[in-house]
């Protein structure tokens, strides 16, 4: 199939989401830019992306026919290794016993120095999205199918416990201190976990505002919360994390999938599949302002956040378009056509 260009993607989707009664985000001026894009190439889907920030390594799973687990350097983005067979939705690493976990079934557990794959571990539900958590060096392994949680000790690689969340967990945050927040994407509420007992403590219900909970970001010296969702209309609702109170509400960009918060900088960062990112200010801890929406690229839905530079990482391809009777995506995505080869890339944004 003859490649397109980034340009005719972007074009392609804007008309599919202005078909679908959907307004994107117009990109906005501002400090953020795309500093550096890295054409990795490689075969087969990705999903998460994950920065080791003392390691310096990026980790990036690679689904298909090749599956592995790639990884780069997070300064130059060159490839400095992989770990073959590990076909995966996530990975983090835990800083203290530098061991590394994929969200593959069974779990992976893996060497972050050598890349040497040390043992599985068989688990239940359908692994996606990964946390390790630095109160008490346990890895959240979350899934949408029951158990919603396994959780495991990072340093002996055993599982402790599974956990019932009240339903399909997406992204979860810690705040170091003992506490876990999760949003529960298709229950629009966040649950707050006591990560020490290892029990639900309450959920936030925030189904006034949006449903469809993908991303959550925490600002840990303020105790708030940032959760998205998709619909009605893509937003982000602000939350005090100490009661569940809602602040307020602000648009994003569509198709958010994972988010971060900087402390250096007091700010919200969204990646977007519609192809761009939100960076929202926190003035004050009742006072928000969407700062800047940046054009990336049309697929780059998920992000990591480079605490030693405030560098932001995110990747995406070109794709070809969809044969005419293609089936749609997953939870009613569009149909999507092949990967463009080679069109792989890793995108650094910065100031």
């Amino acid at each position: 199939m003859r490649p397109i260009s980034l340009v005719v993607v972007l074009a392609a989707a804007l008309m599919m989401l202005t078909s679908m009664g959907l307004s994107p985000q117009p990109p906005t001026a501002g400090p953020y830019k795309v500093l550096r894009t890295a054409k990795v190439g490689g075969e087969g889907g990705y999903d998460y992306i994950f920065a080791d920030v003392e390691g310096r390594r990026l980790y990036i799973p690679r689904g298909g026919a090749t599956s592995q687990l790639t990884v780069f350097s997070l300064d130059t983005l060159e490839p400095t290794g992989a770990i073959a067979d590990v076909r995966s939705g996530g990975a983090t690493v835990d800083p203290k016993s530098h061991h590394g976990f994929s969200t593959t079934k069974p779990i992976t557990m893996w060497d972050a120095t050598t890349l040497k794959v040390i043992k599985t571990l068989d688990v239940d539900g359908r692994p996606d999205g990964i946390l390790c958590d630095p109160y008490n060096a346990r890895v959240w392994v979350l899934s949408h199918q029951p158990p919603h949680a396994t959780v495991i000790d990072a340093a002996e690689g055993t599982i402790v416990k599974t956990l019932d969340l009240g339903g399909a967990p997406e992204q979860a945050v810690s705040d170091g201190k003992g506490t876990i927040y999760v949003n529960i994407a298709d229950k629009a509420n966040i649950a707050v976990v006591d990560a020490k007992n290892l029990t639900v403590t309450a959920h936030y219900d925030v189904s006034s505002k949006g449903t469809g909970g993908s991303g959550l970001a925490f600002d840990a010296k303020n105790h708030v919360l940032f959760a998205y969702y998709r619909q009605p209309s893509p937003t982000v609702v602000i939350v005090n994390a100490d009661n569940g109170n809602i602040i307020t509400t602000l648009p994003t960009g569509i198709g958010v999938d994972t988010v971060a918060f900087n402390p250096a900088t007091m700010e919200a960062i969204s990646a977007e599949g519609g192809g761009t990112m939100t960076f929202i200010q926190e003035n004050s801890p009742t006072s928000f302002v969407v700062e800047q929406t940046l054009q990336t690229m049309v697929g780059a839905k998920t992000l990591a956040l480079d605490t030693k530079t405030n560098h932001l990482l995110t990747m995406a391809a070109e794709f070809g378009p969809p044969a005419p009777d293609a089936p749609p995506g997953p939870a009613g995505r569009p149909a999507r056509g092949p990967m463009v080869p080679g069109s792989f890339s890793i995108l650094m944004v910065g100031k």
